[in-house]
C-alpha cells in the first residue's frame, strides 16, 4: 500500500473519532475510558480496512453500536460514519453479490440496534437515514470498483494493441525484407554458376543472405506468440503493385502466367493481404522449386476473391510450416478467409486462398 494511502486512512480514522467524541453531549464521556475506548475501537479498523475489509466492517459496526449504547441518547451518531466507510471499502474490494449481502447485514444490524435501544420504531428517522446512507456507501463502492475494472480493461486493450502492432511489424519485416534476401540468395547462386571466377565472392554473398534470413526468422519467431491475438492488417502495398512484383520474380527466373479475370475495388485490408499471399507464394516457389513455371489466377467468386498460385516444380516434400506461411494463414484468417498450401499430386506446390472482397456491413 502506498505511504500516502496509509496516511489518508489514519487521517480518516482520526477525523471520525474526533467528530464522534465532540458531538456526544454527555459532560464526562471524554474522561470516561470506556466511552473513548469504544469510539477508538470503532474507528481504528479504518486504518486497516483495505487489507481486511470484512473484519474491519464487523469490528467497526459492533464497536460503534456499543459506543451508542454506552452514551445512551447523548448524541455521538457520527460514530456510525466508521462502519459506513468500512462498508464502502468492502463494496469496492469485493464482488457485487458479497457486497450486497454483507452491506445488507450491516445495515440491518444497525437498524435493529436503533429500533431496540434508541428510536423504538422500525421506520424511525434514524433507521431510514442509515438505510439510505448504507445504500449510498454500497453504491459508491460499486462505482469505484467498476471504474477500476474499466481502467484495467482499457490498459489490457492498450497492451493488446501494442502486441498487435508488434506482430504486424514482424510480419511486414519478414514479408518485405525476407522476400528481397531470398532473391539475393537465389540470384547469387545463379551468378556463381555463370561466373566461376567470382564464385568465392558470390558464395559469401549467398551465405550472408542465408544467415540474414535465418536471423530474421529467429527474430520473427521470438515476436510471435501463439497465445497473443492476431495482428491486424493495415494498408501498405496492394494489388496495384502486382505488375512490379511479377516483374521482379520474372527477372529472378520464374516464368509466370497471370490471369486476373476482373478488376474490382477491394477493401484496403483485403488488398494488402492478397498482395502478401502472392508475394509469399512466389518467394517460396523461387526458393524451393527454382526456375519453374508458375500460374497465378485471381478471380471473383460471388462476394469473395479467389487466389491460386501453383508451380510445376519437382515433387515437394512436407516441411514444417514456415513463418511466412504461418503469417500468411493468420492474415487471411483474421479477415474471415481461408487458405490451403499443399504439394500437388504430380509435383510442384499449390497455394489456394479465399478472401472477402466486400467490406463488412
Amino acid at each position: 500500500m502506498p505511504h500516502w494511502q496509509r496516511m489518508a486512512d489514519v487521517g480518516t480514522a482520526t477525523a471520525v473519532l474526533v467528530a464522534a467524541l465532540l458531538t456526544t453531549t454527555t459532560a464526562h464521556h471524554l474522561r470516561d475510558p470506556i466511552a473513548v475506548g469504544l469510539a477508538a475501537l470503532a474507528c481504528a479498523p479504518l486504518m486497516v480496512r483495505r487489507r481486511w475489509p470484512h473484519s474491519a466492517l464487523l469490528v467497526s459496526t459492533v464497536a460503534a453500536e456499543g459506543y451508542l449504547a454506552y452514551v445512551d441518547r447523548s448524541g455521538g451518531t457520527l460514530i456510525l460514519a466508521a462502519p459506513l466507510i468500512a462498508l464502502y471499502t468492502l463494496a469496492e474490494a469485493g464482488t457485487r453479490r458479497r457486497s450486497l449481502w454483507m452491506g445488507g447485514a450491516a445495515v440491518l444490524l444497525i437498524g435493529v440496534f436503533h429500533t431496540a435501544i434508541r428510536s423504538g420504531r422500525w421506520l424511525g428517522a434514524e433507521n431510514v437515514a442509515l438505510a439510505a446512507l448504507g445504500g449510498l456507501a454500497i453504491a459508491a463502492g460499486e462505482a469505484s470498483r467498476s471504474r477500476r475494472a474499466y481502467e484495467a480493461e482499457a490498459l489490457l486493450r492498450a497492451q493488446e494493441r501494442v502486441t498487435a502492432d508488434r506482430l504486424r511489424i514482424a510480419r511486414d519485416l519478414h514479408d518485405s525484407v525476407g522476400h528481397h534476401l531470398a532473391l539475393i540468395n537465389v540470384q547469387a547462386g545463379v551468378a556463381a554458376h555463370v561466373s566461376p571466377d567470382r564464385r568465392e565472392t558470390l558464395d559469401q554473398i549467398r551465405q550472408s543472405a542465408r544467415d540474414a534470413l535465418d536471423e530474421l526468422r529467429d527474430a520473427v519467431g521470438l515476436l510471435r506468440n501463439p497465445d497473443e491475438p492476431l495482428a491486424p492488417v493495415e494498408p501498405t502495398v496492394g494489388l496495384a503493385g502486382l505488375d512490379d512484383l511479377l516483374a521482379t520474380f520474372e527477372r529472378a527466373g520464374l516464368r509466370i502466367s497471370c490471369r486476373h479475370e476482373e478488376d474490382r475495388p477491394l477493401p484496403p485490408a483485403t488488398d494488402v493481404v492478397a498482395y502478401r499471399v502472392v508475394q509469399e507464394s512466389l518467394t517460396n516457389a523461387r526458393k524451393h522449386a527454382g526456375q519453374v513455371d508458375v500460374r497465378l489466377v485471381l478471380r471473383f467468386r460471388g462476394p469473395d476473391l479467389s487466389i491460386v498460385v501453383e508451380n510445376d516444380g519437382p515433387p515437394a516434400t512436407i516441411r514444417p510450416e514456415s513463418h511466412g506461411l504461418t503469417g500468411m494463414r493468420e492474415r487471411v484468417t483474421a479477415l474471415g478467409g481461408s487458405l490451403t498450401a499443399e504439394p500437388r499430386p504430380l509435383g510442384g506446390f499449390r497455394v489456394s486462398c479465399r478472401l472477402p472482397a466486400e467490406s463488412a456491413a
